[in-house]
C-alpha cells in the first residue's frame, strides 16, 4: 500500500512555470514504484501527462506537453516541472504509482495508487 500526496499547484499566467511534487510513502520505499502524472480539466476526462520508471531511467510524455514538461524523481519524491504553461493546461493534476516491475503505465487503470490532486490554473 502506498500513500501519495501532491503539492505545488497554483495560479500562474500563461507562459509561466510551476513545479509539482509528489511524496510517496508507505511500507515500501518510493523507489520501488513506477510513477506518473495525470490531469483532469473542467468537463474533461482524466488524461495521461507523463510517467517515469522506478529508477528514473525511462520517461514518457503526452504529445500535448512534450518539450514543455519534465518528469523526474529523487528518493521519495516525484516532480513535474511545467514550463511555458498554457490556459489549456488548467486542470487538477494527480500523481499515481504502481509496482516498479510492471514498468510505465499510460492509462489510469494501470495505477492502483492515487493522490488527492493539486489544482493548476493558467490564466491567459
Amino acid at each position: 500500500q502506498a500513500q501519495l500526496e501532491e503539492s505545488g499547484g497554483g495560479l500562474v499566467q500563461a507562459g509561466g512555470s510551476l513545479r509539482l511534487s509528489c511524496t510517496v510513502s508507505g511500507r515500501r520505499t518510493s523507489s520501488t514504484y513506477a510513477c506518473g502524472w495525470f490531469r483532469q480539466g473542467p468537463g474533461n476526462e482524466r488524461e495521461f501527462v507523463s510517467t517515469i520508471t522506478w529508477n528514473g531511467s525511462g520517461t514518457r510524455y503526452a504529445d500535448s506537453v512534450k518539450g514543455r514538461f519534465t518528469i523526474s524523481r529523487d528518493r521519495n519524491t516525484v516532480y513535474l516541472q511545467m514550463n511555458s504553461l498554457k490556459p489549456e493546461d488548467t486542470a487538477v493534476y494527480y500523481c499515481e504509482a504502481r509496482d516498479g516491475f510492471l514498468g510505465m503505465g499510460l492509462t489510469g487503470r494501470d495505477y492502483p495508487y492515487w493522490g488527492q490532486g493539486t489544482q493548476v490554473t493558467v490564466s491567459s
